[in-house]
């Protein structure tokens, strides 16, 4: 939770001082503007989404398995609002543009028994991004009226909903075996490895607030933006193991919840066009069942022992909007 940390810090100092050095007329389109479309470029970093299991039988290894997938790419899509007296509706979607990840998959297994924690092989793999998308639809509700806020400010309630649709192949690996003793030689794996679909369903309620400086010096407008929510979050995988013998697939079904802060900038350009600049930081922690099959072999075996899928997702976002 560091990044989250370090991005409220700036939240709440930014905030203390527009409180004391600006005053303004409330952020927002005009009035006779109510809509806007925003094309979007974004730029995760140290970003990752991952899972691991653990060993339902004895000795209990947890984990027995963990994968991680880089999500280190760049992004692009467009957000739509329109804008009513007392709230807004706002709809945003967008797609990978980038091939490849920047980042390697890594694979680590734990899987000798008599020495349950000890990491016996570990793989890392260039990491194909195949068609991926994320949507987010929100609502929110101007309530800085009736809470008293000074002029310039706006408070909001927000209520919405995230979808993230991610898809990976990992390719042209290496795998090693790091256990102590082990002289096992490296394996290259050539090709195609894993075939990953990652879905996650959000649905979030937070608060928004906002400030704009009244008559900025070489600028139309001036504002300040940032946001707080926690989400209910539902996770589904499939992973579809290339290189194992057989057809093998594995599952995992989940629940849980997820954080998620940004800080925005918004600089007007003329009346009606603006450049805005958001860093976010989605953090999302998710515990279910996991499922592994091989029609091949008959095997169809399923365990919620030490089952985690978990997402850490730090991005850049900047965009470009017309309001009319």
């Amino acid at each position: 939770m560091n990044h989250l940390s370090c991005l409220l810090a700036v939240l709440i100092l930014f905030t203390a001082v527009s409180a004391t050095q600006a005053s303004g007329a409330g952020l927002g389109d005009s009035p006779a503007n109510p809509w806007s479309v925003t094309p979007l470029a974004r730029n995760y970093f140290s970003s990752h989404t991952s899972y691991e299991f653990g060993n339902p039988f004895p000795p209990y290894q947890a984990p027995l398995s963990r994968l991680e997938f880089p999500l280190n790419s760049w992004w692009a899509g467009a957000e739509v609002k329109r804008n009513f007296s007392r709230f807004s509706v706002g709809i945003e979607a967008m797609r990978n543009l980038s091939g490849e990840a920047d980042g390697q998959f890594k694979d680590s297994d734990w899987d000798d028994d008599a020495r349950p924690g000890v990491k016996t092989i570990y793989s890392e793999s260039n990491l194909r991004i195949d068609p991926s998308y994320t949507v987010r639809g929100d609502v929110d509700l101007k309530i800085s009226d009736w809470v008293g806020l000074p002029s310039g400010f706006d408070l909001r309630p927000v209520v919405g909903f995230r979808w993230q649709r991610l898809s990976f192949v990992t390719h042209d690996g290496l795998q090693v075996y790091p256990a102590p003793g082990d002289t096992t030689p490296p394996v290259p794996l050539p090709g195609d490895g894993i075939r990953f679909e990652q879905t996650y369903r959000q649905a979030f309620l937070g608060v928004r607030t906002a400030y704009e400086w009244e008559s900025p010096r070489y600028v139309s407008r001036l504002g300040v933006r940032m946001q707080l929510d926690w989400a209910y979050v539902k996770g589904d995988n499939v992973d579809h193991h290339l290189l194992r013998e057989g057809q093998r697939f594995t599952y995992e079904k989940t629940r849980g919840d997820a954080w998620h802060a940004s800080l925005g900038l918004d600089v007007g350009l003329t009346q009606r066009l603006s450049a805005n600049f958001d860093v976010d930081y989605l953090r999302l922690d998710t515990t279910g069942s996991h499922r592994w099959v091989n029609a091949v072999f008959g095997e169809d075996t399923s365990s919620d022992y030490a089952v985690n899928v978990w997402s850490e997702q730090v991005s850049l976002t900047m965009g470009l909007k017309y309001a009319f």
